[in-house]
């Protein structure tokens, strides 16, 4: 029987912006929401880090325009302090600030280079059981010649926090193949508590990075350890690939486009109007516009001229040939 309460959902929404690019994201990012969520009722959470010894230069939200804009647009700005990251790995920030959070209040955490395209209040979440993005490619482990292989890495790791590896697995994918263990993009992910979420979370990273089991002695954590961590988290919590129906987050409700290059070559026409829709108003142009990459794309149009290298029905398999490709055109930008 469909839910009937799903509409109703009570929570807060997270992401995490620093000076530059990422605050220019954040805005675009609360711009969509507001936009295509006008029902949405839970507070828009702007995690920003601290300046602190693990940062040479003060990674705050420094340009007050922005600041200013993200505020009348109703979101809030939430400190937090890097401890146990910072600038030597800044996908650390998206653990670290889940201490920072409302204490037991379901939350949804999105990169900021996400663009809500949907009633997000509409997506049925169900907040005890966690899941994350599965729009991801086979990026890590990397097994080597002579092993361990995909399960040999995968179960090191489940075997060190005591968690059970054979209920993780997808049976339908073949024997060491990298979609058979479990592995998400942490573009985004939910849960019922950012706390106890974190508290996970933190635990698990700085064990892989500091304690690996010999297994992975020949893997590299840089950039991955977060994705490392995060099944492992979301398994312990009782949640798993399936815990969310398809469709809505990076489907009709949100588009993780990861920069404004790729967005224009490769996601769907609904996106591309969707950005230039948000970004369209007058007083949020003149904030964007101070970042030099979203000016020439958007409002100089250099996206459209990039959008014309290729064909939405026929892309690259790989992401890095479609990043080759605007590189050696001239649209790389970031």
């Amino acid at each position: 029987m469909a839910r009937t309460t799903t509409e109703k959902q009570s929570f807060n929404v997270v992401v995490v912006a620093q000076h530059g690019r990422l605050s220019y994201e954040a805005l675009i990012f609360v711009a969509s929401l507001r936009a295509m969520s006008p029902d949405f009722s839970g507070r828009i959470l702007v995690a920003e880090p601290q300046a602190g010894p693990l940062w040479t230069k003060d990674p705050s939200i420094r340009n007050q325009p922005v600041q200013d804009a993200l505020v009348e647009m109703g979101a809030e700005i939430i400190p937090f302090q890097s401890t146990h990251f910072g600038e030597v790995y800044p996908f650390g920030n998206k653990i670290e600030m889940l201490q920072a959070l409302p204490k037991g209040e379901p939350f949804v955490f999105f990169d900021t280079d996400t663009l809500i395209t949907g009633d997000l209040a509409s997506v049925p979440f169900d907040f005890n059981r966690p899941s994350a993005s599965l729009r991801r490619e086979g990026t890590w482990p990397h097994p080597q010649l002579y092993g361990p292989q995909y399960t040999g890495l995968w179960k090191s790791l489940y075997d060190k926090f005591e968690l059970d590896f054979e209920s993780s697995l997808d049976l339908s994918q073949p024997d060491e193949y990298w979609r058979r263990y479990l592995y998400f993009n942490a573009g985004f992910f939910y849960y019922k508590c950012p706390h106890e979420f974190g508290a996970k979370f933190l635990e698990y990273a700085l064990a892989i990075r500091d304690t690996p089991p010999v297994e992975l002695c020949a893997q590299s954590f840089d950039p991955w350890l977060d994705q490392v961590a995060l099944p492992l988290v979301i398994h312990a919590l009782g949640g798993g690939r399936d815990t969310l129906s398809e469709g809505y987050l990076d489907g009709t409700v949100s588009c993780h486009y990861r920069l404004l290059p790729l967005l224009y070559a490769r996601e769907s026409d609904r996106v591309v109007s969707v950005l230039e829709q948000v970004t369209a108003p007058n007083k949020l142009k003149k904030v964007l516009k101070i970042y030099d990459p979203i000016k020439r794309m958007i409002y100089q149009g250099r996206g459209a001229k990039a959008r014309a290298l290729f064909d939405r029905e026929n892309l690259p398999r790989k992401e890095q040939a479609i990043r080759n490709q605007l590189k050696s055109n001239g649209y790389w930008m970031r």
